[in-house]
């Protein structure tokens, strides 16, 4: 998902590493992810990019992108109170969940 995308409206991220769940698969995460970002995130003004990437050892990344640090802290905590977000995170292996703000600096 992009919205907004002019490079000047950036001003913070999360960026979340994790590991699924044993037995789920990437083709069902990414379609929770499409589902999270059509019952939730396409909602969300200041959210400006949103998408997943995978690492070569088996931990993926949920990257969002938004019109501050706080905006991104804000949507995240926002995940914990939608139903397609909370399925997306229930096939997280949350031992393994790394979660970390950042702002933009130049």
């Amino acid at each position: 998902m992009i919205k907004n995308n002019k490079i000047e409206n950036i001003g913070g991220m999360e960026f979340a590493t994790f590991k699924l769940k044993e037995g789920v698969t990437e083709v069902r995460l990414i379609e929770l992810a499409q589902r999270v970002e059509e019952q939730f995130l396409s909602q969300q003004e200041e959210l400006i990019l949103h998408f997943l990437v995978r690492g070569s050892d088996g931990r993926y990344a949920d990257v969002a992108i938004a019109s501050s640090q706080v905006k991104a802290e804000e949507y995240c905590q926002q995940w914990l109170e939608n139903d397609a977000a909370l399925e997306y995170l229930e096939r997280l292996d949350k031992d393994s969940v790394n979660m970390t703000f950042w702002t933009k600096i130049n």
